[in-house]
């Protein structure tokens, strides 16, 4: 089992920065997967970026390449999204996910088995 809490959310104007966290707690080690997705308001949830086991290699949804940045720190169990740039259209909650089953990043969501209970992202124009 893996508990995971994200943080970090809020109201910013276009042009603005955030940094949301997530706290995973329960599984030890670090040996996973992990992900950011997110839900838009009468939208299907969709993938935004992934993060392997060790934070080497990570991956990002076309939408927000060169903006967002995934990071993880393993010794705080803590996963990261630092946007930046953010648009009206970056709207919507976001969750971060672990796919505990494999280490290796992965952008499909069936792959992840736990999620967190999302954040809000509100930007303005």
């Amino acid at each position: 089992q893996v508990q995971l809490v994200e943080s970090g959310g809020g109201l910013v104007q276009a042009g603005g920065s955030l940094r949301l966290a997530c706290a995973a707690s329960g599984r030890t080690g670090n040996s996973y997967a992990m992900g950011w997705f997110r839900q838009a308001p009468g939208k299907e949830r969709e993938f935004v970026a992934t993060i392997n086991w060790s934070g080497g290699t990570t991956y990002y949804a076309d939408s927000v390449k060169g903006r967002f940045t995934i990071s993880r720190d393993n010794a705080k169990n803590t996963m990261y999204l630092r946007m930046n740039s953010l648009k009206p259209e970056d709207t919507a909650v976001y969750y971060c996910a672990a796919a505990v089953r494999r280490g290796i990043a992965t952008i499909l969501e069936y792959e992840y088995d736990y999620w967190g209970q999302g954040t809000q992202v509100t930007v303005s124009s």
